[in-house]
């Protein structure tokens, strides 16, 4: 498994550069636009090459001209057709016979982003919206670099009609499983090679990008997506770039405080304020919570980083070199130094980008790091935690009270939050009911590992200062994947928190590289 280089600066005087990941800014331009794809009978899910808009905008010195092909409901039968639709982008070149970054019309890649986040409802993202915090737009960079883009929405879970909940799980990975069939299905009619779409997304939607990959054509989704009116397609994927996947939820409190119990002050978003509208238009600013921790929630805190160990070696875990990754009751051992490891390779490629001066502000700004001959030698997990709070108070994910937004991700068409682990329904403080175990399975990436066919080429991302989820999450994927044959590549690039796409110019030559 390669540790690929990541070229994350720092500031001036040693200050980690960070940057948060966000849906679009504004709001959406195609809601008021009828669907592209309505008809008397409902929708077609054949794709109309003449339906289309030709537009243009300036990146880079250059004009990129595209044709816009928007709002197309990719299931016969949505149950929030707002969301249940895709964005699809195709640079004009193509149509005329050109070849862009050495791609055409048939072998261009087939860029497919999602917008999700906190597994909010997310609708798809146009090419003419400005990106975050006024950065260009991921869309158009891709189509710069001669991919066709798919711009998928999904629903989430606070989606609601009456009484009726719309969007829980496992109502996101369907509709995104939905969208590659339809792309499938219209292979022909397309520009883009199907063969090569690559999925891309952040925080939950990076674990639903990397969920996507993994269980492509699986069994376990048939009953549902033919429910939902998904074409008769494959809904494999050929790649998958994954920028902090919040993935594996039933262990995820086990492994949050087994890396972050140490901790006893906390810092957060108020993700309870979300609802769809807010997620969509994030114009107002969000409300942080701060605190420490209760005596009480120390010792949930201790209960669950002792839960960690028997399941992070019951996985069976195994580097490049087929040497066991393994803990000790008290948390420590091999898998511990494979994250640690990460973590000074990571180190190490910013350190040789800086000058004297910033090595010695970076030399000062990081407990936690050894040094032997001007680079870093070591990492002390459990030191290096302390250069900021934690994100999450524990449980971290199956909130006792459950006030979490995975709680209410669990949740059912009449119930809104559910309990998804046996800790946590144990001490419920809400009287609260466990989610169906299928619905557990359904959502859960490192349950599709060993499928057949999953996609092939990985590309994970996630930040050293990201305290959202523990870093042993992602480690423990990219492991399973590397020991089923897949193509991976892993890193935890320095001074990054809780974010994506920021790298996108060696995000596209992975794709390039895999791609052509």
């Amino acid at each position: 498994m390669k540790l690929s280089k990541i070229s994350t600066a720092l500031l001036a005087g040693g200050l980690a550069t960070q940057v948060f990941a966000a849906p679009p800014m504004n709001k959406n331009p195609l809601a008021e636009l009828p669907y592209a794809n309505k008809t008397e009978n409902g929708y077609s899910l054949e794709f109309n090459d003449k339906n289309y808009s030709t537009a243009s905008a300036e990146l880079n010195g250059k004009t990129i001209t595209y044709r816009a092909f928007e709002k197309i409901v990719y299931v016969s039968n949505p149950v929030e057709a707002e969301y249940q639709t895709l964005n699809f982008y195709v640079p004009e070149d193509y149509y005329q016979g050109k070849e862009i970054n050495g791609y055409n019309a048939k072998t261009a890649p087939i860029f497919l982003p999602n917008a999700i986040g906190g597994y909010m409802p997310a609708m798809a993202a146009v090419a003419s919206q400005a990106g975050h915090d006024g950065k260009t737009n991921t869309i158009l960079q891709a189509l710069e670099r001669g991919y066709v883009v798919a711009s998928v929405g999904a629903r989430g879970r606070t989606l609601k009609q009456g009484d009726t909940y719309t969007g829980k799980a496992p109502a996101v990975i369907l509709d995104l499983k939905a969208a590659v069939r339809y792309l499938h299905a219209n292979d022909d009619k397309m520009v883009g090679d199907a063969n090569k779409i690559i999925s891309n997304g952040t925080s939950a939607g990076g674990a639903m990008s990397a969920l996507l990959g993994a269980s492509g054509d699986s069994a376990d989704y048939t009953k549902l997506l033919d429910e939902m009116g998904a074409v008769n397609a494959s809904d494999a994927i050929f790649a998958v770039s994954a920028y902090c996947p919040i993935t594996n939820l039933e262990h995820a409190d086990a492994a949050y405080e087994w890396e972050f119990s140490g901790l006893h002050h906390y810092s957060r978003m108020d993700m309870s304020r979300l609802n769809a509208k807010t997620f969509n238009d994030r114009s107002m600013k969000q409300a942080t919570i701060e605190g420490e921790l209760s005596a009480d929630e120390i010792k949930i805190s201790n209960d669950l980083k002792d839960q960690f160990p028997e399941y992070l070696n019951n996985l069976q875990l195994k580097d490049e070199k087929g040497n066991a990754l393994t803990l000790d009751k008290n948390g420590n051992g091999s898998f511990r130094t494979y994250v640690e490891n990460a973590l000074v390779l990571s180190a190490n490629q910013t350190l040789n980008g800086l000058n004297a001066d910033e090595k010695k502000a970076f030399v000062e700004k990081y407990k936690g790091l050894s040094y032997a001959n001007g680079i870093v030698s070591a990492v002390n997990l459990t030191e290096f935690v302390t250069n900021k709070a934690r994100m999450k108070s524990p449980p971290a994910f199956d909130a006792l009270d459950l006030s979490s937004g995975e709680n209410d991700e669990f949740g059912t068409t009449t119930i809104q939050a559910l309990h998804f682990t046996p800790y946590s329904l144990k001490n419920s403080t809400a009287n609260g009911d466990i989610a169906d175990a299928e619905n557990i399975k359904l959502l859960n990436a490192m349950n599709y590992t060993d499928n057949s066919k999953a996609a092939q080429h990985w590309r994970i991302r996630v930040g050293s200062e990201d305290y959202d989820t523990s870093h042993a999450i992602s480690a423990m994927l990219a492991v399973k994947l590397q020991m089923s044959g897949k193509n991976v590549d892993y890193a935890l690039p320095w001074g990054v928190g809780h974010a994506g796409d920021y790298d996108l110019d060696e995000l596209f030559n992975w794709v390039d590289k895999i791609a052509r």
